[in-house]
């Protein structure tokens, strides 16, 4: 592992270490990975989990709180289509920044914010340093093909969008992936295995899968699941400022994993999501 990369492991274990609202596997939610999706190029060659959800029981308690409840609220603020311009109304404007004035109370955030203050890669002040988020994950932008803003870092990564009405981008959050399931608008269609990757585990937090969104499908997707808002925040943030290459290799908890990210125009996150490499023994 490169130098820079135990150093942002160093990093990554302490806001792992501090992701104080994580949900517990088995306890706070409840998955059911059922089948393997066959193809591993990823096309969309059948449902490998029948009628049955991914998710079998969320403790929806913690929805009502703090980061959760303000990252809830946002999820509702986006056309999904890839080339529908996007309005940002005063309203959702408000909604984006009290969802970062909650996620900047809280010890991940601080922890990041300290270490990119030191590193010259972030404003010291508090007011800087939201709006340097802002800018990354909340501006609008037009994605290839469009000619008008029609997208965001925030909506590509955690709400999800579609492309031609068949492919679905993006949508790497467990919370909308839970909530648009529980709604219907989810078919989980099983699990995907990288290659060399280990099979995936019900009580850990990194999965890759399948499902169809809006009638269209996600081939090949990755989410951490049932860690918390500022803590996926925080990490792709890190990876965004201080990764020269598009992947980082991490090591924490029990997890080897890459966080892909790509970059729109320099500025803002393209999309970032987790690819698990293997998991470590338990200590």
């Amino acid at each position: 592992m490169a130098e820079g990369d135990r150093e942002l492991s160093t990093i990554a274990q302490e806001l792992w270490d501090n992701d104080v609202n994580r949900l517990r596997p088995g306890t706070d939610y409840r998955i059911a990975l059922q089948g393997k999706v066959a193809n591993q190029l990823g096309m969309n060659d059948g449902d490998f989990a029948g009628s049955s959800p991914l998710f079998k029981y969320v403790d929806e308690t913690i929805f009502k709180k703090g980061t959760f409840l303000a990252f809830i609220s946002l999820l509702d603020n986006y056309e999904s289509d890839t080339g529908e311009p996007e309005v940002v109304t005063p309203e959702e404007e408000a909604e984006n920044n009290r969802f970062l004035d909650s996620i900047l109370e809280t010890p991940v955030m601080k922890i990041v914010h300290k270490y990119l203050v030191g590193k010259n890669l972030s404003p010291e002040e508090a007011t800087g340093f939201k709006e340097q988020l802002y800018r990354i994950w909340f501006e609008l932008y037009a994605r290839k093909g469009s000619s008008r803003p029609d997208s965001s870092g925030f909506e590509h990564v955690f709400v999800g969008e579609t492309r031609g009405g068949r492919t679905v981008i993006g949508f790497h959050n467990w919370i909308q992936l839970y909530l648009q399931e529980k709604l219907g608008h989810i078919d989980y269609k099983g699990y995907t295995v990288n290659a060399n990757s280990p099979l995936p585990d019900e009580d850990k937090h990194i999965l890759a899968l399948q499902f169809s969104w809006k009638n269209g499908i996600k081939p090949k997707g990755s989410v951490f699941i049932g860690v918390s808002p500022e803590f996926e925040f925080a990490l792709y943030t890190l990876s965004f400022l201080t990764a020269p290459n598009e992947r980082v290799r991490l090591s924490f908890s029990l997890y080897d994993l890459d966080i892909v990210c790509h970059r729109h125009n320099l500025k803002h996150i393209g999309t970032t999501y987790p690819v698990l490499v293997r998991y470590q023994h338990s200590p």
